[in-house]
């Protein structure tokens, strides 16, 4: 897969340098009298690295990627959210309209953001937005999403947040995707 996050540069790194250390020349200690004395045979002989121990097992993501935000007013008053999520090369969209206001918005951003999930899970998972908070604290935006999810007869209350500093709306989308991260993680390990 040609996905490459952060992690996995981390953790290419830490490899490299328990590869180095495991595959170094070793020397033997004196006794401080002049004789040699042995190196145990941990240091003397390398040991093979595991690397299931080092890296996730599988090489999938557990999450699904934000790819796309925009918003748009229109002169009637009205609001569209589109938010596109990418899973493996597919690209999952989701569309809201709704009626302009300051809570409108970012309800109908995190609409569409919770459609685009929908479309993912493509029937499994079912998602209701029970409501979407906007607080200043710490001189920041917060954005604060309550969202149901059905799975099957199982229903589950999830909430997310997220720090907007300066796109409130995308950041209601993107409290959507905090508020889900685990449960989806926990679907697409599943899979």
């Amino acid at each position: 897969m040609g996905f490459r996050d952060s992690g996995y540069k981390h953790s290419a790194v830490a490899f490299a340098m328990i590869h180095s250390f495991n595959n170094r020349a070793t020397t033997p200690t004196h006794d401080g009298e002049g004789s040699t004395l042995p190196l145990p045979p941990f240091m003397t002989q390398p040991r093979p690295i595991e690397t299931s121990a080092l890296f996730p097992i599988g090489q999938r993501r557990e999450r699904l990627k934000f790819a796309n935000f925009s918003f748009a007013r229109t002169p009637a008053g009205q609001c569209t959210a589109e938010v596109s999520l990418e899973w493996e090369g597919v690209m999952y969209v989701g569309r809201a309209i709704g009626q302009s206001s300051p809570l409108g918005d970012f309800r109908v951003a995190a609409e569409a953001a919770l459609h685009a999930l929908a479309d993912f899970g493509k029937g499994a998972l079912q998602f209701e937005l029970l409501g979407v908070k906007h607080l200043r604290a710490f001189d920041e935006n917060l954005i604060i999403v309550s969202v149901s999810m059905r799975e099957g007869v199982k229903l589950t209350r999830l909430v997310g947040c997220y720090l907007a500093e300066s796109d409130t709306r995308r950041g209601a989308a993107m409290a959507v995707l905090s508020a889900t991260n685990r449960v989806l993680g926990n679907y697409i390990a599943a899979q």
